[in-house]
């Protein structure tokens, strides 16, 4: 249990960007393209990258791409980032199997979200997690992510699942404050906030930082953020999380997934990138024109650029 004056120790770092997966102009994997963004990604002020979540494009990217995207980013960044594999799928037996082959790749830790669609129970939600916890010797951190998989990890299961040694972590996207001040209140579980605008508000209640897709292009601003609160400074702090908020907003309160707008800021900037998969579409013009201006607006404020 966590006491007023401390937070659980950060096992994957502070500062964590769900980084996307580079591909070719003919939407090949481009490893080089990774090992590039990644170290820039660390160079700048991430601690942790989490390879091969949704915004990693984990639903079309095969099993063996996954492995190599670990192995071609642990040798880019060597032992400066902690490297957090995404392994959930709906099939349990599945994500056992890419538990096992993270784990050989070289990962330091595990992302495993709800199964999605199939709406499991909490009895067989659990049940799910432990399995995947106990098949490897890797640490792991929950994904509760309602709005994209139909099912919440409710609170009094994430207390039940805290008791496992290797269920170390929570990526909240819940939108549920009270639920996540439960579970805080009466666990050592790590919380990382997963939804930008929610970084500061959860770090101030005692998470032990972030999982950010907007941190793709700035990864410096949110560790900023982060440093400022621990430095007493909490209005400089909060300064930091409103400027933001409009590339936030641009990026992932619109109708295109972070992954598409991260892709198009990325490749605006002259950064690794390339196409998305089908059925995702590459963002339109007008869009990347919009992304790129945010961009701008937030670059001159804090004195950030893609250099």
């Amino acid at each position: 249990m966590t006491t007023d004056d401390d937070r659980p120790a950060a096992p994957f770092g502070r500062t964590l960007c769900a980084m996307v997966t580079p591909f070719t102009a003919s939407g090949a994997l481009d490893l080089d393209g990774a090992q590039r963004l990644a170290d820039r990604l660390v160079s700048r002020g991430c601690d942790g990258l989490v390879l091969s979540g949704t915004t990693g494009e984990s639903p079309t990217t095969t099993d063996a791409e996954k492995a190599a995207l670990v192995t071609a980013v642990r040798e880019a960044v060597g032992d400066r980032a902690a490297l957090v594999a995404g392994v959930g799928t709906a099939d349990t037996r599945h994500t056992v199997e890419l538990a096992l082959a993270a784990e050989k790749a070289g990962a330091d830790g595990l992302l495993v979200v709800a199964p999605y669609y199939s709406r499991p129970p909490q009895d067989a939600l659990e049940a799910h997690f432990r399995e995947v916890a106990d098949a490897s010797g890797l640490p792991v951190m929950l994904y509760d992510i309602p709005g994209r998989t139909g099912t919440r990890i409710e609170p009094a299961t994430l207390v039940r699942l805290a008791g496992h040694p290797r269920i170390v972590a929570v990526k909240d996207c819940s939108y549920d404050l009270l639920g996540t001040q439960k579970v805080l209140s009466r666990t050592g579980l790590a919380y990382y906030a997963g939804c930008d605008e929610q970084i500061l508000p959860l770090y101030a209640i005692g998470a032990v930082g972030c999982v950010s897709t907007v941190a793709n292009v700035v990864p410096e601003l949110f560790r900023a953020v982060l440093d400022a609160f621990d430095a007493g400074e909490t209005g400089r702090a909060a300064l930091l999380q409103r400027r933001a908020v409009p590339l936030v907003e641009s990026m992932m309160a619109a109708a295109l997934p972070g992954t598409v707008t991260a892709k198009a800021l990325l490749g605006a900037l002259g950064l690794p990138a390339g196409p998305v998969r089908a059925p995702l579409r590459s963002a339109d013009r007008e869009t990347t024109a919009g992304l790129l201006a945010a961009y701008e607006e937030l670059a001159a404020d804090t004195g950030q650029s893609q250099a």
